[in-house]
């Protein structure tokens, strides 16, 4: 139980220390910006072949059923409802969990083993400036921008989807998607993808920074990081569709 007491001082010091640092500090921007293309590039791939899947099997599976009550003409716009406000957001998250969670966890172990935090402490180089906010802030910024994509690759592989029965035209897929979507659909989603960035950047950053001494911290930290987000990006997700649903 001590335990437990023990690592959440830990993390609400590291979030306050993070927070602090944010507002009172510069950041490094050079940093920033290296971030927000490492994580644009490692995960753009991986989620177009996603977003596409998803969408055709949302497409595959919710058609038979729209068309048992001659509902068809639904398909388009409960397709991109589903992908817009739940897959999309959902699904980058847990797959930027994955491949940039690992990747923080893993490169800041790895310069812990290695003593370049000390020597960068030592140093009088701020490594929370240095090395954490500018990947947390790097996550908040471009998980909602891959957030979009998927959407859109998502809409896309559902109109593929349709096709496969149908002969429907892109303009005219588009119209029946977006006719019944409103704001209530679209600004929950972005916003609670900037909280999804946030929990990856802050967790993935939290495990490497915190890792042990020996080399076998370095898996440990990665593999961590992976688990903790995607449960913590669950919570998340449940929470912001409670308070979704009382709007």
């Amino acid at each position: 139980m001590i335990h437990y007491f023990m690592l959440l001082g830990n993390v609400v010091e590291y979030i306050s220390l993070v927070t602090r640092n944010l507002f009172t500090k510069k950041f490094e921007f050079q940093e920033f910006l290296k971030q927000c293309y490492q994580i644009g590039n490692k995960s753009v791939g991986l989620i177009s072949i996603t977003g596409i899947i998803v969408g055709l099997v949302l497409t595959i599976q919710s058609r038979p059923s729209l068309v048992s009550f001659g509902a068809v003409a639904m398909l388009p716009g409960m397709v991109s409802i589903s992908i817009i406000r739940e897959m999309g957001p959902v699904i980058t998250a847990l797959i930027c969990a994955g491949k940039i969670g690992s990747s923080m966890g893993a490169e800041l172990s790895s310069m812990r083993v290695t003593e370049q935090i000390d020597a960068m402490e030592v140093s009088n180089t701020n490594p929370i400036n240095f090395l954490i906010i500018p990947r947390v802030l790097a996550a908040t910024i471009m998980i909602p921008l891959l957030t979009l994509y998927a959407d859109a690759i998502g809409i896309f592989g559902s109109w593929l989807g349709v096709n496969i029965k149908d002969n429907l035209s892109l303009k005219l897929f588009l119209n029946q998607a977006f006719s019944n979507l409103e704001f209530i659909d679209i600004f929950p989603a972005v916003i609670k993808s900037f909280f999804f960035g946030a929990v990856i950047g802050l967790v993935g950053c939290y495990k490497g920074y915190h890792a042990g001494r020996g080399t076998e911290s370095v898996g440990i930290a990665a593999n961590s990081a992976v688990v903790t987000a995607s449960l913590l990006l669950i919570i998340v997700d449940l929470i912001a569709v409670q308070i979704t649903d009382l709007l």
